[in-house]
C-alpha cells in the first residue's frame, strides 16, 4: 500500500501523547465548540446544530452523529469540521493506501476499539494515527505506550476509518500456507531456540502476510526487503519499475527476516551465507509460489521474494502484444516439426509466457508435450510438466535427458543455463523435436553467437534454430488518464514532418498516480533464413548477423515500440528505458 498523504496543518498544532523528544506532555486546545465550527463552515443552520445538542443530551449520542442521523451532514463533513476545531491535517484517502509496516505496530482488534489506526510513520520517531475523535487522549496514550513512538493525530470520517480497517484486515487474512504439512515441514525444529515474535499472533506474522498480500494485491513481481538507516525498506517491483511501499521499524527487522526465513525453509540462525528457498501460498484462494533469496549485506540481511502466480491466467500470443505479422512468423515456425525456437530477453521479460503462448497454439491430443522447468510457472492440462530440483541431481541436463528418452514431440525448456543443456538441446532440435527454450541475451541476433560461444559447433546452431524472439516488457499507458500530445512525425520513426498525435503519462487514483497500469510485450521475430545460416557458419558477429536480419525482413524491438507508441499503447520515453541496451 502507497503511504497516505497528510497535508501538514497550517500552523503546528499541539499533538496529545508524550512528545519523545523533549518529554514535554502536549494537550489540545480545540478553542471554539464544534457546533461553532460547523454553522461557520457553513456546514449546517444553527437551529439544526442546536437541536441536534438537545437530542444528544437526550439520547447519550454525540452531536455530530445526530446531525449525520437527520442527513444535514454527511460523515465526510463531519471530520472536516473536526480536522479544522482542533487544527489538525484531514486525511484523504483518495487513490492512497495505509503504510501497512506502521499499521501493523498495533493489533487490529485494539485498532477497532480505540477508533484509531497507525497509517503512516512521520518525522522524529512518530507515528501518524488516523482518528475519528482526536480528543480521545486516552486512546492516543495508550498507542504511543504500546508502540513506543509519538502520536500524531489525522482526521478520518467514520466511512473511512471502516475502509482503512477493512483494508489492514483483509491483507491480515488473505494470506496463508498451502497445506498443514508444508508449513510443519517449514518450521525449526521444535528444540531450537526462537525467538517469540514469530509466534503464529506475532506482529512480524501478521506484517510478512500482509505485506505479501498487498504485494499481490499490487500486481508485484518482486518484493525486496533492504536494510537501510532506522530502518528496513520495502520495495515493490511493480510493471518494471522498483518503489517504496513501506518502511518496517528497526526494532522489527529481525523477526519479519527470521518469519520468511521460516516459511521459506531457511537456516534462520544463518546470517552470513546467501541462502535461497521458495514457498507456497494460497492468497484468496489463490495458489502463489515465492522464490526466497536472502543475502548478507555489509549493513544488516536482504531478503528479495520473487512472485510466481501458477494460478494466473494463461496468455495466447494474440493477447501478449505481438504484432500479426510477427506472430505469423512465430507460428509457422512452431508448427513444423522440429527445430529450436529460442526466446530472449532479460530476466523477467516475459519469456516464459511467450513460450507457454506458443505451447497453446499447438496444444492437442495428437501431440505429446513436456516440459523441464525451474519452477512450473504455469499449470496447463494436457501436458507433461517435470520441475527441477538440484538437491536430488535432477537439472535441466538431466532432465533433458530423461525427457529426451520418454518420446516427446515437444520438449519446453526453462532455461538454457550452460553448455551441457544446450548441447542437448541442439541435438534435441535435429533429431525430430521441436524444442523451445530460452536464454539471456540482449536481443535475438545475439543469441546465434551466444550459442557458439557456450561451445555449441555454428554448423548446428545453424542447423537447429529455426526462430528466435527477441523481447521486452515496457509500461501500458494507463487509459484512464493518458494524456494526447502533438509531436513532429520524425521524432517517432514517421516519415514526412506532418506533426503527429502520442500519448504520454499524466497519473490519476486507477494507476496509483504512476501514469502507467500493467505491460505491453516489444518483439523482434528472427527467422533462420539461408543467408543466416550460412552466416552463423562463418561465425559473424552479431551485428552482421542483426543488420542481415533486418535486411531480410526483422522488425527490431525499437521499432515495434514506436508502432506501440503511434497506437497509443505506450510512451516514447519507455520504450527508450527498455530498449536502451537491446
Amino acid at each position: 500500500m502507497e503511504a497516505a498523504r497528510i497535508p501538514p496543518p497550517a500552523a503546528p498544532a499541539p499533538v496529545p501523547g508524550q512528545d519523545q523528544i523533549s518529554g514535554e506532555r502536549y494537550r489540545l486546545r480545540p478553542g471554539k465548540l464544534l457546533g461553532d465550527v460547523i454553522v461557520e463552515l457553513n456546514l449546517a443552520r444553527r437551529v439544526d446544530v442546536e437541536g441536534a445538542v438537545v437530542a444528544a443530551r437526550g439520547s447519550g449520542k454525540r452531536m455530530g452523529d445526530v446531525l449525520i442521523e437527520r442527513g444535514i451532514l454527511t460523515s465526510d463533513d463531519l471530520a472536516n469540521a473536526v480536522a479544522a476545531r482542533f487544527g489538525l491535517p484531514r486525511l484523504s484517502l483518495d487513490g492512497q493506501r495505509v503504510d501497512i509496516s506502521a499499521a501493523n505496530l498495533l493489533d487490529i482488534e485494539v485498532a477497532r476499539r480505540l477508533q484509531a489506526l497507525p497509517v503512516a510513520f512521520g518525522e522524529s520517531d512518530t507515528l501518524i494515527v488516523a482518528m475519528v475523535e482526536p480528543s480521545n487522549v486516552l486512546a492516543v496514550d495508550d498507542i504511543s505506550m504500546i508502540t513506543g513512538r509519538g502520536v500524531r493525530p489525522a482526521i478520518v470520517s467514520s466511512d473511512e476509518f471502516e475502509v482503512l480497517i477493512g483494508q489492514v484486515s483483509q491483507l491480515e487474512h488473505a494470506v496463508s500456507e498451502v497445506t498443514e504439512q508444508e508449513e510443519l515441514e517449514a518450521l525449526p525444529d521444535p528444540n531450537d531456540e526462537l525467538d517469540p515474535a514469530l509466534g503464529d499472533d506475532a506482529p512480524a506474522v501478521r506484517l510478512v502476510r500482509s505485506i505479501i498480500a498487498e504485494a499481490i494485491q499490487r500486481r508485484a513481481s518482486d518484493i525486496h526487503l533492504e536494510p537501510s538507516e532506522g530502518g528496513m525498506r520495502v520495495r515493490f517491483r511493480i510493471d518494471g519499475v522498483v518503489n517504496v511501499a513501506s518502511t518496517i521499524p528497526a526494532n522489527m527487522a529481525p523477526a519479519v527476516i527470521s518469519r520468511i526465513k521460516v516459511i521459506a525453509d531457511l537456516d534462520i540462525a544463518e546470517r552470513r551465507l546467501p541462502q535461497d528457498g521458495r514457498v507456497g501460498l494460497q492468497v484468496e484462494g489463490r495458489k502463489v509460489d515465492l522464490r526466497v533469496v536472502s543475502v548478507p549485506l555489509v549493513n544488516g540481511e536482504s531478503v528479495v521474494m520473487r512472485i510466481l502466480d501458477s494460478g494466473g491466467e494463461l496468455l495466447r500470443l494474440d493477447e501478449v502484444g505481438m504484432d500479426e505479422e510477427d506472430r505469423g512468423k512465430l507460428i509457422k515456425a512452431i508448427t513444423s516439426a522440429n527445430g529450436g525456437i529460442l526466446t530472449t530477453g532479460p530476466t523477467g521479460s516475459g519469456k516464459t509466457t511467450t513460450l507457454y503462448g506458443c505451447l497453446a497454439e499447438i496444444l492437442s491430443d495428437d501431440h505429446t508435450i513436456m516440459t523441464i522447468e525451474d519452477p512450473v510457472e504455469y499449470r496447463l492440462g494436457g501436458i507433461k510438466q517435470l520441475q527441477i530440483n538440484p538437491k536430488t541431481g535432477l537439472t535441466f541436463a538431466t532432465g533433458l535427458k530423461a525427457a529426451m528418452r520418454a518420446d516427446p514431440d515437444v520438449i519446453m525448456v526453462g532455461e538454457i543455463r550452460d553448455p551441457e543443456s544446450a548441447n542437448i538441446a541442439v541435438q534435441a532440435a535435429i533429431t525430430g523435436h521441436l524444442v523451445l527454450s530460452t536464454l539471456h541475451t540482449n536481443n535475438a541476433a545475439t543469441t546465434v553467437t551466444r550459442l557458439s560461444e557456450m561451445g555449441v559447433p555454428p554448423y548446428l546452431v545453424a542447423s537447429a534454430i529455426t526462430c528466435v524472439v527477441g523481447q521486452r516488457l515496457c509500461r501500458r499507458l494507463c487509459p484512464d488518464c493518458r494524456r494526447p500530445v502533438t509531436v513532429p512525425a520524425g521524432s517517432v520513426g514517421l516519415p514526412g514532418a506532418e506533426p503527429v498525435t502520442i500519448y504520454e503519462p499524466y497519473g490519476c487514483n486507477a494507476c496509483g498516480k504512476a501514469g502507467y497500469r500493467g505491460r505491453v510485450g516489444l518483439y523482434e521475430v528472427l527467422v533462420m533464413t539461408e543467408r543466416l545460416r550460412r552466416l552463423t557458419v562463418e561465425n559473424a558477429d552479431a551485428d552482421t548477423i542483426a543488420k542481415a536480419a533486418v535486411e531480410e525482413g526483422m522488425r527490431t524491438m525499437r521499432d515495434d515500440g514506436m508502432n506501440k507508441v503511434r497506437a497509443g499503447l505506450t510512451s516514447v520515453a519507455e520504450v527508450e528505458r527498455v530498449t536502451a541496451a537491446a
